[in-house]
């Protein structure tokens, strides 16, 4: 329909609309409304107590001519002085009476009234006995100029016989009046239609200033630049609290951006040293004919290097997997005690020959719903982490207990210990706490980070404490049953 069409047509103009025009739009329209409303009342209120003025006026003239032809019927002179003398005396508000006898003979009357305002022009008369409070009309006399009118019977004597007193009095200068209020409320209206738009954008600007601002802060912001900062000072509660909202974004940005950046040196540096050994070992064995035996000791280099190359590969695209929001894991019961005395018995062979003591401690069957595979993973680095930096005659020891909806697992050692400056980067990917955890033993600083994925992965938990030469202590907290991650 044509009329869906202009529709979308009109919200896409909308749509192309700034803040600044949107907000100066409504406040102009509801300044314009606001100001429209008060004069209208006001105009009301104006023409409302007019015309009460002016019915009290005809009501006070009625009730003089009617206690003085109920009182005083033959008093002939009171009668003229009240119907022909005072209007005459009158220079601004004028006032005309006339008085109809029973037969419909006019007694009495101002002068100059019969040529004005004839009696059809009048309404009906209302009864002797009615009040004249409300009865007022407006008519136009023969001259065209308006008048308030009112027509009553009046009582004669004590007698049934009444008169009929017809009074108008002039509103030219109530007219006069009016229509200059009107004039003036056109002016006001005419200049709020000008200075409205004019204060209502000054306003809009001033408050979307924070946004502008905000939006100024985003374009500067840019890889190289990540240090901008909003000052929320003097900011609505509102977009203050936008502003601090934008700033923690910033920072996370920047954290995660440096986080990047070290992470790719580090790959780099991780990957150079195989490649360049593989290399090394091939430019060699290239250099001059060599035995069987030496190519063959050659290759079993670059196999090794490869394979290390291999894993180091295999775990970042573990890591990158762990952090994509679809990542699912294959869940199913598990018996937790179970799988740690598995992970016990394929290392004790390797614990055993460093002359570590590798035990399980558990008083209760613990089930829970778990990836088996990543959490076999996640023991089995840190067992290995804890035996590898264990000396001879020391402990490694896997407990487990349950506890309010988690099962909690401590892995705990007797060896050397992490100096409590590196306990916060030790989850970091390629961090290697120089004095307690050296890159002996093929480790490439991986093992705790793929652990602590695994943990998020399964909503859990993970901690770490250590003294020097005292040991260390990793406390992973997981759901007994699957809850959703964040």
């Amino acid at each position: 329909m044509w009329w869906k069409d202009l529709l979308k047509a009109n919200r896409a103009r909308n749509r192309g609309w700034s803040l600044a025009g949107r907000l100066t739009a409504w406040y102009t329209l509801a300044a314009l409304l606001l100001i429209s409303c008060t004069a209208a009342i006001l105009y009301w209120a104006l023409t409302s107590n007019m015309s009460r003025e002016s019915d009290l006026f005809l009501a006070d003239k009625v009730h003089v001519l009617r206690a003085i032809l109920r009182d005083r019927p033959n008093d002939y002179s009171a009668l003229r002085e009240e119907v022909e003398l005072e209007s005459a005396a009158r220079r601004y508000e004028r006032f005309y009476v006339r008085l109809i006898d029973e037969n419909g003979k006019e007694r009495l009357s101002t002068p100059g009234m019969d040529g004005l305002l004839v009696p059809r022009l009048f309404p009906a008369a209302i009864a002797a006995n009615a009040e004249p409070n409300s009865h007022g009309a407006a008519i136009r006399s023969l001259t065209g100029s308006q008048f308030f009118a009112v027509t009553a019977r009046a009582a004669i004597g004590h007698s049934d016989h009444s008169w009929v007193a017809q009074i108008a009095v002039d509103q030219t200068r109530d007219e006069a009046l009016l229509g200059a209020y009107r004039e003036w409320l056109w002016l006001v209206l005419g200049a709020a239609v000008v200075i409205c738009p004019l204060i209502a954008y000054r306003i809009a600007t001033q408050g979307i200033r924070p946004v502008q601002e905000i939006t100024k802060t985003a374009e500067r912001t840019g890889s190289q630049n990540l240090k901008t900062r909003i000052d929320p000072a003097g900011y609505p509660v509102e977009l203050a609290a936008l502003a601090q909202k934008f700033n923690a974004m910033l920072d996370r940005l920047e954290e995660a951006f440096g986080r990047l950046s070290r992470f790719s040196a580090d790959i780099a540096h991780e990957l150079r040293t195989p490649v360049n050994n593989i290399r090394g070992e091939a430019e060699v064995s290239l250099r001059r004919g060599r035995s069987l035996e030496e190519y063959r000791e050659a290759l079993g280099s670059c196999l090794e290097e490869s394979t290390h190359l291999s894993e180091l590969i295999e775990s970042l695209l573990f890591l990158a997997r762990a952090e994509s929001p679809g990542t699912h894991l294959v869940r199913e019961s598990v018996q937790v005690v179970k799988e740690l005395e598995a992970v016990r018995d394929y290392y004790e062979p390797v614990a055993t020959e460093s002359g570590v003591a590798l035990s399980v401690t558990a008083h209760d069957e613990i089930q829970a719903d778990l990836d088996r595979v990543l959490f076999q993973r996640a023991i089995a680095n840190l067992v290995e982490n804890a035996v590898s930096h264990t000396p001879a005659g020391g402990n490694v020891t896997l407990a487990a207990h349950a506890d309010d909806g988690f099962v909690r697992i401590d892995i705990s050692d007797t060896g050397e210990g992490i100096p409590l400056q590196h306990l916060s980067h030790v989850f970091d990917r390629f961090y290697r706490a120089d004095s307690a955890r050296s890159s002996r033993g093929g480790h490439m600083g991986l093992g705790l980070a793929i652990v602590q994925a695994i943990v998020e992965l399964h909503g859990g938990s993970i901690d770490i404490s250590s003294e020097l030469s005292r040991g260390t202590c990793v406390n992973v907290a997981l759901p007994v049953r699957a809850r959703s991650v964040g």
